[in-house]
């Protein structure tokens, strides 16, 4: 007679603490699972959990001088609009402002005399 689901995931349980086993939790975006699958696929692995075994024990054996290389986070991308975007958007931002009444382009000159005369 086989053993019941209950006594399945007694021993199963029994296993991963004499083995001390624990399990790591990794939320990921699109991008990072898209990058792992083809790392398996390379790989020829099917479990992510043994792809990502075998990627901290490799890491880990290639020394920390150029592990850390890999673990540096990879530059953010920084958005410079050029000449003719930035002329563009203050122009449509001015006629924006000229169409609705009430709201005036006041400098911070403007401010500081109107502020001092009072």
């Amino acid at each position: 007679m086989g053993m019941t689901q209950k006594e399945r995931d007694q021993r199963r349980h029994d296993k991963a603490a004499r083995l001390q086993e624990e399990d790591l939790r990794l939320k990921v975006r699109q991008g990072t699972k898209q990058a792992l699958a083809e790392l398996m696929q390379w790989a020829g692995i099917e479990e992510q959990g043994e792809a990502l075994t075998l990627m901290i024990h490799h890491l880990h054996r290639i020394g920390p001088e150029r592990a850390l290389e890999m673990l540096q986070l990879p530059p953010r991308h920084k958005y410079v609009p050029s000449h003719s975007v930035a002329l563009a958007f203050e122009r449509k931002s001015l006629l924006m402002i000229q169409q609705d009444p009430g709201d005036e382009i006041v400098s911070p000159k403007a401010m500081h005399l109107h502020i001092t005369t009072q």
